[in-house]
């Protein structure tokens, strides 16, 4: 596990090791550098700040190598931090370092940045934006220190201009900022260095957002090698109005390869045909059903609802059933797709769901922008960043993480909000920031297949911590994007939604 934290969250541990632990601001300062040291032999670009002590102190173990070693300073000197100050000293004391206030075209082979770091608070203008601007025009590999100046360590927003690295060296831990968008874009590859920032500088106030780092293999639930299908788990998969029979396709399927021991499916009476044929180990019943209903509700130990089941009278009043009936109130739920538009557009089914989740039921709820868009915006929700609780498509991407939350909130629910970045939330736990997958997943029926393993793993590791069930699907399905896009001769071009399937097995 990786701990993502905040500038704020940070700034504190920084401040616990040096006042509450006893580690020198220089000591720290130093050790940054060594760790900037082993990737660069030159060094280009130095601010005031503390970052940009950072950068002073490199610049002279580079001059101690032997490098050839221009520091540009930008800003006004009279604002300097004091161990910046103290750097500055050391370095004039006798290093061969040349000062320039200008860079030469063509005179570098590496460009390093020290320009800000973490405290960052508004946009960059004047001769820090021209600064930047011919830093990231320089030719020459580009090494970030901490963070690339000008990337939001929160959110990853672009604060006016931001350098451009080919590799960020970070400190301490991993800022949150580097790994969303358009931030990761700025970052290139990251490190995170170790320089004496350890959790002991935590003292119980632990990071807001983690993210999972385990492999595909560590991730699967344990098997029981007494097991049966029964011990593996029963799951429901409502899904697939007439002609979406692929949604209920997929979602069963993956549920299957992901593990769980029985899968029955209730669709369209006119998808039958095309279920047996594609998938013929699974159980199925109609949604005309109604007798079915009962039988199928009090066998399974998971129900998955919505992948393409359509938002007609017959969709709603299956919803309606998985929220209301007496035999699902202990059994785990998965709300997907449609059955999130539909819990967005009518009070009945949202007073109930809220119900559900009050009770203690185990629910979980897989939207995408739009649909928790229409979520949010269906709940009485503190206002967003934007002063109202209106918020647009900008505001929901860019503070998925807090929107979910509140989602999860009003619900009592675990919500993966899934993005191009996908953050798994829940009341009173951290975030999950998944780090896994790449633009493959952007294909029709990804996420009927998350929404399938998800519900396998609820079926196999039931409620002993269905949060973190719902992080290691995540990042399952965002490894299996990753692996079929390596298999496919177009890459991420390539890549179907079957084919995620099939990272789990022979398809």
């Amino acid at each position: 596990m990786r701990y993502l934290v905040t500038s704020a969250e940070m700034k504190r541990y920084d401040e616990n090791c040096i006042q509450r632990i006893g580690i020198p601001g220089m000591v720290l300062m130093e050790r940054a550098a060594l760790e900037a040291f082993y990737v660069l032999r030159e060094k280009g670009l130095a601010g005031y700040g503390n970052n940009g002590g950072d950068g002073l102190a490199l610049a002279r173990l580079l001059a101690e190598a032997g490098a050839e070693v221009s520091v540009w300073l930008v800003g006004k000197e009279e604002k300097a931090s004091g161990q910046w100050r103290e750097q500055k000293r050391i370095l004039d004391a006798g290093f061969s370092v040349r000062f320039v206030n200008w860079p030469e075209d063509g005179a570098y082979t590496v460009v390093a940045d020290a320009l800000f770091g973490v405290g960052l608070s508004g946009n960059i203008a004047g001769d820090a934006a021209r600064a930047i601007g011919k830093a990231n025009a320089l030719k020459g590999f580009k090494l970030a220190l901490d963070l690339p100046s000008g990337v939001n360590a929160d959110d990853g927003r672009i604060m006016g201009s931001a350098f451009c690295a080919d590799l960020t060296v970070t400190f301490g831990f991993a800022k949150r900022g580097l790994f969303l968008d358009p931030g990761r874009s700025f970052a290139g590859e990251i490190r995170i260095a170790e320089i004496g920032i350890s959790e002991k500088s935590f003292f119980g106030n632990f990071p807001g957002c983690f993210a999972l780092e385990e492999g595909l293999e560590r991730l699967l639930p344990a098997r029981r090698r007494d097991g049966n299908k029964g011990t593996f788990g029963k799951a429901l998969v409502i899904a697939g109005s007439k002609n979406m029979a692929g949604a209920a396709c997929l979602c069963a399927k993956a549920c299957y390869r992901a593990g769980a021991g029985m899968v029955k499916v209730l669709s369209d009476a006119d998808n039958r045909i095309i279920l047996q044929e594609i998938l013929p180990e699974a159980l199925l019943g109609a949604l005309e059903d109604e007798e079915e209903w009962g039988k199928s509700l009090a066998w399974c130990d998971v129900v998955c609802v919505g992948p393409g089941l359509g938002r007609s009278r017959a969709a709603r009043h299956a919803l309606k059933m998985v929220l209301s009936s007496e035999a699902t109130e202990t059994k785990s739920l998965v709300v997907d797709a449609d059955g999130l538009n539909l819990i967005a557009e009518d009070e009945e089914l949202k007073e109930l769901l809220a119900e559900n989740g009050r009770r203690g039921r185990t629910i979980v709820l897989t939207p995408h922008p739009g649909e928790l868009m229409r979520l949010y915006e269906s709940i009485e929700c503190p206002a967003g960043e934007s002063g109202s609780a209106k918020l647009t498509m900008e505001d929901v991407r860019r503070q998925l993480g807090s929107v979910g939350t509140e989602i999860a909130s009003a619900f009592s629910a675990i919500v993966v909000a899934k993005d191009a970045r996908t953050f798994i939330c829940a009341k009173d736990r951290p975030l999950c920031l998944n780090l896994s997958g790449s633009s493959a997943l952007s294909t029709a029926g990804s996420g009927d297949v998350l929404a399938g393993i998800v519900t396998a793993f609820l079926c196999q590791e039931g409620t002993a911590d269905p949060f973190m069930s719902a992080c290691k699907a995540v990042r399952v399905h965002g490894l299996l994007g990753e692996r079929a896009a390596d298999g496919s001769l177009l890459g991420e071009h390539g890549v179907m939604a079957g084919d995620l399937i099939a990272g789990l097995g022979d398809s």
